[in-house]
């Protein structure tokens, strides 16, 4: 049985009537976080019977006025200190949502709190105080939340109460705050006037803020898009132990995500053996009354068909889902230790039940959360990491470990690292690999590609969008990539993907240049299916080296500028989207421009080492316009402006009367060659 098969079989346990979304609230020390959670339990009735009156009670006897933060900060040193230590997380909900509300620290002490508390986060909110203004503990959790992924976010701005309710100042803060988080790439949802103290804002749109026409907190909260529950995730079963009963070896673990049933093809890594399993162990346990299957977040004991050699530490997948491994590592780490973190330092690395030497062989993209100045960044350093900073760290390891990228699978995307038996810093799975060079795909494994990719564009010629869509599914073992830039065909594509239901990774290369259109319709996608598109943003680093090289707007001068903007923030976002993928679908259309007449429905792509699927090949841009009508499809509003195919705002313009579709990305350039390089070879003319 394969794992498609058993997803069939192993039915999930029930879910909640309402979708969980976990939130982060950040922002500058006594900005009011811990106000507003208060508050909020209060006004959605998530407070037991009589512990407003409690609370009074002992904030009488301590001979000081009641706090809405008492409700959270349990620990005396809190209470005394006023400041909030630890990560709070608090559960209440809306007739819509289910919330896990994580509360942060701002305090600069706890920045490693604040790291944690976020890496478990959907959606963000950041405080600012009315009357204090945009600070520098404001901007450290904006960036922290950038470099994590977090892109739902919504700016409360609290405190009205203190400046009169003006809505010029909050205009002024509005202006100022979303201009930073423009320079990370972040668009806030909304941003909000409240005051957390008097609950104008928080539920109810008071007198008191008249002129402000947004969503109050609350409805902001039931607009976030869940993430994808464990459940929804390629099964990964790290191993803890191995015993033996009688003559059955029983593999024990705890499912970290997805299912596993019995008659699955199950692979181990890192050394790729497979068997099939034979039975899920209960107490006190037999063929009879075991299970037949178990999800994430249960903690199962399996036996196999054959004899293995299965050790702590190894990750159990589905045979067609593998786990990656490899003896490279590159993640952003949060150091912790005392002493620097240098190239060539050995360290303990620890992913699950699995842990192996490494070496560091490269440290950059260097940032220090409590000062973020451009002198700091100049000083900082770029081969070393210091107490509480932050940076990319490539690691050398003495033996292959499993793990998956972070942004696909957080619950086996992290790391932790050990120094001299003791926690040192902790880390976010970018990237792993088996440490060779990338060689072309040998001569016998290109043509087999090829003669695949023939076969089955012959396969689906015939099938409607829909009927494509699936059967690249059912004909792939590994996984797919989607990725949607939220034009007109991607949005097509999207809408079949989500109604089918179909186990394909779709993903977005967020440049930082896009139009707030194309953000506005993101939002609404997500909103619309109830799924969340995951973005791959270019790294700062490389950002930083391209526009210290050519300017901010070099790339109107000359084409070599435009080609090295692409390459780093969209052609190297690519391969890190793609890294381990099958199969990678796309929107291109036979009519769009005179090089993609020639394009097929499928492609063997040689470089990339997989089959390029693009089943709109054949469709008209009316055919996708009466689709997208008449089932209600998220459409960009830049199309009817004369937007037809839409990419970075400065390289994007509308097209005139008679030009083709392609006429307006790229524009300076001539009109055979409009790619900015997703779609053709490294090598090849653009």
């Amino acid at each position: 049985m394969n794992a498609h098969v058993a997803a069939e079989v192993a039915l999930p346990p029930k879910l909640p009537s309402r979708p969980l979304v976990r939130i982060v609230i950040v922002g500058h020390v006594d900005h009011g976080k811990s106000t507003l959670i208060g508050r909020l339990l209060s006004e959605t009735g998530s407070l037991p019977d009589g512990k407003l009156d409690e609370l009074r009670a002992v904030s009488a006897r301590r001979g000081m006025p009641f706090e809405w933060s008492f409700l959270l900060d349990s620990l005396q040193t809190e209470r005394d200190q006023g400041i909030t230590i630890d990560t709070s997380q608090i559960r209440f909900r809306t007739p819509a949502r289910e919330f896990v509300l994580i509360d942060a620290p701002g305090h600069a002490e706890f920045l490693r709190n604040m790291v944690t508390g976020a890496s478990q986060a959907d959606a963000a909110l950041l405080l600012v105080d009315a009357a204090e203004g945009v600070r520098e503990q404001t901007l450290r959790p904006a960036y922290l939340l950038h470099l994590l992924g977090i892109r739902q976010l919504v700016v409360v701005i609290n405190k009205m109460d203190r400046v009169g309710y003006g809505d010029g100042r909050f205009r002024e803060i509005e202006a100022e705050i979303t201009a930073h988080l423009a320079d990370l790439g972040l668009k806030p949802a909304a941003v909000i006037p409240i005051s957390a103290r008097h609950g104008d804002g928080v539920v109810e749109r008071t007198a008191a803020i008249g002129w402000y026409r947004g969503p109050t907190v609350i409805e902001a909260l039931d607009r976030f898009a869940p993430g994808r529950p464990a459940t929804a995730l390629p099964l990964r079963l790290p191993v803890q132990a191995v015993y033996r009963f009688d003559d059955r070896r029983i593999v024990a673990g705890r499912i970290q995500s997805g299912f596993i049933a019995v008659g699955d093809e199950i692979a181990v890594a890192p050394s790729g053996r497979r068997a099939v399993v034979r039975s899920i162990e209960a107490w006190p346990g037999n063929d009879d009354t075991g299970p037949r299957h178990a999800g994430a977040g249960q903690s199962v004991g399996i036996t196999l068909d054959r004899e293995l050699f299965i050790a702590r530490g190894d990750m159990i997948a589905h045979a067609q889902r593998q786990a990656p491994s490899g003896l490279r590592l590159k993640a952003r780490v949060f150091w912790l230790h005392d002493t620097p973190l240098a190239v060539g330092a050995s360290v303990s690395v620890r992913m699950g039940s699995a842990e192996t030497r490494g070496a560091i062989t490269k440290i950059g993209n260097v940032f220090d959360p409590g000062d973020q100045s451009a002198a700091n960044r100049d000083t900082v350093g770029q081969n070393h990491l210091r107490p509480n900073h932050i940076g990319d760290v490539e690691i050398a390891l003495a033996n292959p470990i499993a793990a998956d990228q972070y942004e696909a699978n957080p619950r086996t995307g992290r790391i932790v690292l050990d120094v001299g038996g003791y926690i040192a810093g902790g880390g976010l799975v970018l990237a792993l690999d088996d440490g060779s060079q990338t060689f072309p795909v040998a001569a016998e494994k290109s043509q087999a590609l090829a003669a695949r990719a023939a076969s089955l564009d012959r396969a689906l010629a015939g099938l409607s969008l829909a009927g494509r869509l699936a059967a690249i599914r059912a004909g792939l073992d590994g996984a797919i990539v989607f990725t949607a830039s939220f034009g007109l065909e991607d949005q097509v594509i999207l809408h079949h993907i989500c109604d089918a239901g179909l186990d394909i990774d779709v993903v977005t290369l967020d440049t930082g240049r896009l139009f707030p259109e194309t953000y506005t319709v993101w939002e609404e996608t997500e909103r619309r299916y109830g799924r969340r598109i995951r973005a791959i943003y270019p790294h700062q680093a490389a950002l930083e080296d391209l526009i210290a090289a050519q300017g901010i707007n070099g790339f109107y001068y000359a084409k070599q500028a435009r080609i090295a903007c692409c390459d780093v923030r969209k052609v190297e976002p690519l391969k890190r989207a793609l890294a381990g993928a099958q199969g990678w679908i796309t929107g291109l259309r036979a009519e769009q421009s005179a090089d993609r007449v020639k394009v097929g429905l499928v492609i063997a792509d040689r470089e990339r080492n997989l089959l390029k699927f693009n089943p709109l090949i054949d469709w008209s841009r009316q055919a996708l316009e009466e689709f997208a009508s008449a089932h209600e499809v998220p459409i960009n509003a830049l199309h009817q402006r004369g937007f037809l195919s839409i990419g970075c705002a400065p390289c994007t313009r509308a097209v005139r009367p008679g030009e083709p579709e392609r006429a307006g990305r790229w524009w300076w350039e001539d009109g055979s060659k409009k790619e900015c390089g997703l779609h053709v070879a490294a090598d090849a003319a653009r």
